[in-house]
């Protein structure tokens, strides 16, 4: 039985949620789904027609973010602007697909926060929606948004997936979720591109080499980073700072001025840069560049970093753990499938450049500890985060939703 699955991306540039998506779907493709892509423009579109020659772009995809980190307040209210200004485009889009693929069997939206188009998709098609839930929700139940989006959840979707318990954890309890983690390509490149091989082969081979990897967002705690390698270099402990990742757009002229007093800037990589020559970090500070080598850079890590500010442990950290690397978490209360602290890693405070140099600390103090946390990575990231297995999963959930 071949399934014809409509998956919908709004994020457009390569990320974490977009990688995920496409290994799944890599998987999928053999166990017989059929995917069709509507998608943002972006580099994640480079990616999805690997597996697909069936994709429709639209210039954007309008959100209704009730996120944790993101939702609408106070000046972020501004931000409706932008979901508007998409609005055309993405019914567009929407119309195109329908007049292109006519029929679909499945509908799996990549993040609750493109509900509205999935919503969209479901009436034209009229199919079962699937909706995954990557970002931890907002779960204030005085909010009329999140009562209104839960409700969206009972009455239109057939099945909402999370991505770990701690994704769960924000959502009603009473809301029916499968659980299912994302997985990791863990396959080396046979040929990585030439600069990073020189120049991770150029690093002190005494060094603890710490890494970071992801877009350089204020959110993901880059800011904290630089602040952390200040202090540690006054310690005179030797630790490179491997960063692996770019800005998704370098915003600049009075659209960055205005971003930045209403405190939407996210991109720090010309910022990121001054404070680098200030903190004199030029030669242990390695801003990288974004690679599809990702295995490769991880191989040759001590330690990975994820002092995000979303309170949640990140794609990078079971990707580091399949080779046995540890990471510092900035997260509460992690759940054990995703990070285990002072088992697969140390946590700390998100947006505390002091417990982050601190941690770093302590794993180039103590590296039996270090070795040991990262064996412990190693072990949950086999258990609970190999592709062909969370593929079949995810087609289980389409089966189910397709036979209710």
């Amino acid at each position: 039985m071949t399934l014809k699955v409509l998956y919908i991306d709004g994020d457009g540039p390569m990320g974490g949620a977009s990688r995920s998506l496409y290994e799944a779907v890599s998987r999928l493709v053999g166990m017989g789904v059929s995917p069709y892509f509507l998608v943002s423009s972006g580099t994640a579109s480079d990616f999805y027609r690997k597996v697909s020659g069936e994709l429709v772009e639209t210039r954007g995809m309008s959100k209704f973010d009730n996120t944790r980190y993101g939702y609408y307040r106070n000046a972020r209210w501004l931000i409706v602007l932008r979901e508007i200004f998409h609005a055309p485009f993405m019914i567009s889009a929407l119309l195109r697909a329908k007049r292109k693929w006519k029929k679909v069997d499945v509908i799996h939206v990549n993040e609750f926060v493109y509900i509205v188009p999935a919503l969209l998709a479901k009436w034209l098609f009229r199919a079962p929606l699937v909706v995954h839930v990557r970002a931890l929700a907002r779960d204030d139940q005085a909010s009329w948004r999140v009562r209104l989006l839960n409700s969206v959840f009972y009455r239109y979707v057939d099945q909402v997936v999370a991505i770990d318990g701690n994704v769960r954890n924000t959502l009603p309890a009473e809301l029916p979720v499968e659980i299912i983690n994302n997985s990791f390509n863990t396959v080396n490149s046979t040929s990585p591109a030439q600069a990073f091989v020189e120049r991770l082969a150029a690093l002190d081979e005494k060094s603890l080499k710490v890494g970071f990897v992801g877009n350089l967002h204020l959110s993901k705690g880059v800011l904290e980073i630089v602040e952390a390698a200040t202090l540690l270099r006054r310690s005179g402990r030797k630790i490179d700072f491997v960063m692996v990742g770019g800005v998704t757009i370098e915003d600049k002229g009075p659209k960055a001025w205005v971003l930045s007093k209403l405190g939407f800037a996210q991109n720090f990589g010309s910022e990121m840069k001054r404070l680098i020559r200030e903190g004199q970090l030029e030669d242990t500070f390695h801003l990288m560049g974004p690679t599809l080598d990702i295995k490769y850079v991880y191989d040759r890590l001590d330690v990975l970093l994820f002092p995000s500010h979303f309170d949640a442990p990140g794609r990078p950290v079971f990707e580091a753990g399949f080779s046995a690397v540890p990471s510092i978490v900035a997260a509460e209360n992690p759940t054990p499938d995703t990070f285990v602290p002072n088992e697969t890693g140390l946590a700390i405070p998100a947006k505390d450049p002091k417990a982050l140099a601190d941690a770093i600390a302590y794993m180039y103090d103590h590296p039996d500890e270090r070795v040991r946390m990262g064996q412990n990575a190693q072990e949950l990231a086999h258990r609970n985060f190999m592709p062909e297995t969370n593929a079949k999963k995810l087609l289980n959930v389409y089966k189910s939703v397709v036979t209710q």
